[in-house]
């Protein structure tokens, strides 16, 4: 099979995995095969200690545009046992991100929509074309965001969250910004180049210390002042016995005297 009839793409750009969401002909729109593609993508990324940050991107004008039609049809018809399980197979994609151990990247063109946006946003940054729109339009079906619900209100205020989630409109990427939903905007006509750059910028500092801030940042999501603050000690002392600790002190050392 050619990489144009595969659903997903995995490739490696030096220290950076890029996972290409290939179904442009549906807007690359979600279904149980893309969902399975990207999970063992994002495992395989974890899994390769070469790999400094993972970008998950759209082929075609658009991110993603959420749920296809087909299984949208399959949901309306599904049991509530099977409507559970589909459930969770996306609840789990959203958990495996934060669980990757190195920064997960969101390159989004286009249009990121209901689980394309909350793809999007469930990702550690989320880099944006000056174009590109984002929507939470599940309301408009009748339909509830409910997983990317706590993902989204991770990311904004309440009030912003509500809007975006009960009126169901799509922003533009200046907005997106803004409100905090996106990391960074650039011109279209340079966001290729721009998002390189950006990425690269992992594989000038240091692994272990980029996996520890990534893993105790989530950690403390709930946690009590005092429990974050042990968990931050507990992470310090791990980082101080690192190689890179080490050797970076070891530099700056050396540069001092």
């Amino acid at each position: 099979m050619n990489d144009a009839q595969r659903s997903l793409i995995y490739s490696t750009e030096g220290s950076t995995a890029v996972i290409t969401l290939n179904r442009p002909e549906k807007r690359n729109a979600l279904n149980d095969e893309l969902i399975a593609e990207l999970k063992g993508a994002l495992r395989r990324a974890d899994e390769d200690e070469s790999v400094r940050a993972v970008v998950i991107t759209g082929a075609g004008k658009d991110f993603c545009a959420g749920a296809d039609l087909a299984q949208l049809r399959r949901i309306s018809e599904s049991s509530i046992i099977e409507n559970l399980r589909d459930a969770e197979s996306l609840m789990e994609l959203f958990t495996l991100i934060r669980r990757v151990r190195v920064p997960v990247v969101a390159a989004v063109r286009g249009r990121a929509l209901a689980g394309g946006c909350g793809l999007a946003t469930a990702c550690d940054v989320v880099l944006a074309a000056e174009s590109a729109r984002f929507g939470y339009p599940e309301v408009k079906i009748g339909f509830v965001p409910a997983m990317v619900m706590a993902i989204l209100r991770r990311n904004v205020s309440e009030k912003r969250a509500f809007e975006l989630l009960a009126r169901g409109e799509e922003i533009g990427a200046a907005e997106a910004e803004r409100i905090g939903l996106v990391s960074r905007v650039y011109a279209d006509d340079a966001f290729a180049a721009e998002v390189e750059a950006y990425v690269g910028g992992f594989a000038r500092a240091s692994r272990s210390a980029i996996m520890l801030t990534k893993r105790l940042l989530y950690q403390i999501d709930g946690l009590t002042f005092d429990a974050a603050l042990r968990a931050g000690a507990d992470a310090n002392t791990i980082a101080r016995l690192t190689e890179d600790c080490r050797a970076g002190i070891a530099r700056f050392l050396d540069r001092s005297e």
